[in-house]
């Protein structure tokens, strides 16, 4: 076993030597490589990434969101709808949730109103998101109006602003008291947006949704898996685009690899026809290319993939965000957690690095065991 270490080191040594002799068709080469090796794990690790905290961000949301529908739309849930619904077995705790969305013709943009579950806010006052301080210029203490749709100007005593670690969820939010948020968009008293339902066996939870729609005909009930499944589908999509767009620039690649590996210039030739005129063994001149093609499969790799962990998780993947987490006004600013999905970038080394280590052993074998002279004069 040593002596098949040292004489792979030798071959290694000897391929690195060799290669220095082509610097410049290698380095573009090489260089190229990396590119697109970076580029596709970019968008691989942004969207895991979002999905990641996305799976995160729902895992405290209610596991059924109960909505009532009026000719097909989403209308408000009226007294007594609480009642029903608690009724219904399975259901271990029921609320009824306050939401709406406001449009804010200074920032033109959306905001969304919202009453918190613990009713923490006073009288008069609101919380705002990062972005909304952003784009108004706020700070605790500061006065902000809002008209409201009948035409009533609202004035309110900004209390505090949710923190920056918050951003992804709540870069535009508005929490509000309840008498505020009824007062501004005419909320009647004992209507709410919707119902959040929380479900004692979480394996019933599709029944209990099933028991919901029974006794209810004008709800849907909305499940949190639901919602991760299309929040994956929307990353998934948005993957998709960015690599159809790229498929171009990857097809001229494959193209230029292939010729690379499957083509072989004079001097290779030449080179391979020397060392088999000094005794140089079929099996070794193709385990010498073999890692030259390796190595430069490898290090591509490993520099793209390195270059890509960093632009996502460290420069905030500056060259895809705007496609892969959407546009908005209030464009929330967060810092990704690193997250690496194991089997996404065994996925990429094989696809990226084996074809390209294999593709080269074709020729090479045709070249070695052709006679030496053959090859030279070819």
């Amino acid at each position: 076993m040593k002596l098949w270490f040292e004489k792979q080191r030798y071959l290694i040594d000897f391929t690195l030597a060799s290669m220095a002799r082509r610097k410049a068709r290698n380095l573009g080469l090489l260089g190229v490589y990396t590119v697109l090796v970076f580029v596709l794990a970019s968008v691989a690790l942004y969207t895991h990434a979002l999905r990641v905290e996305a799976a995160k961000v729902l895992a405290a949301s209610p596991e059924v969101i109960l909505q009532r529908l009026v000719a097909g739309r989403h209308d408000l849930i009226p007294p007594g709808y609480l009642e029903k619904v608690g009724r219904i077995r399975g259901v271990q705790k029921k609320e009824g949730r306050l939401w709406g969305y406001y449009y804010d013709a200074v920032v033109k943009a959306n905001y969304t109103f919202m009453v918190p579950n613990d009713a923490s806010i006073a009288k008069g006052e609101i919380v705002v998101g990062p972005a909304l301080e952003r784009s108004r210029g706020l700070a605790a203490g500061n006065g902000i109006s809002f008209r409201s749709y009948s035409g009533k100007l609202h004035t309110f005593i900004v209390a505090s602003v949710l923190p920056q670690a918050s951003e992804i969820a709540s870069a535009d939010l508005v929490l509000m008291h309840e008498e505020d948020f009824r007062a501004f968009f005419d909320y009647p008293v004992g209507h709410y947006t919707d119902i959040a339902l929380s479900v004692a066996n979480p394996l019933e939870v599709r029944n209990v949704a099933l028991k919901l729609a029974a006794a209810l005909p004008d709800s849907r009930p909305i499940l949190r898996d639901e919602v991760l499944r299309t929040y994956a589908s929307i990353f998934d999509w948005r993957e998709g685009i960015v690599l159809a767009l790229l498929s171009a620039a990857i097809l001229a690649f494959g193209i230029l690899a292939w010729e690379k590996a499957s083509g072989l210039s004079a001097d290779e030739k030449r080179e391979i026809g020397i060392l088999k005129a000094i005794g140089w063994e079929t099996g070794d001149i193709i385990k010498m290319k073999f890692w030259e093609g390796l190595l430069i499969s490898l290090t591509a790799f490993l520099a793209g993939f390195v270059a890509a962990y960093l632009h996502v998780f460290y420069f905030a993947a500056t060259l895809f965000e705007p496609v892969l987490k959407g546009w908005a006004v209030l464009y929330p600013e967060f810092r990704l957690t690193p997250h690496i999905d194991g089997l996404q970038v065994a996925t990429l080394f094989f696809f990226t690095v084996f074809p390209y280590a294999a593709a080269v052993l074709a020729p090479i074998w045709k070249a070695a065991i052709t006679d030496p002279d053959a090859v030279m004069r070819g």
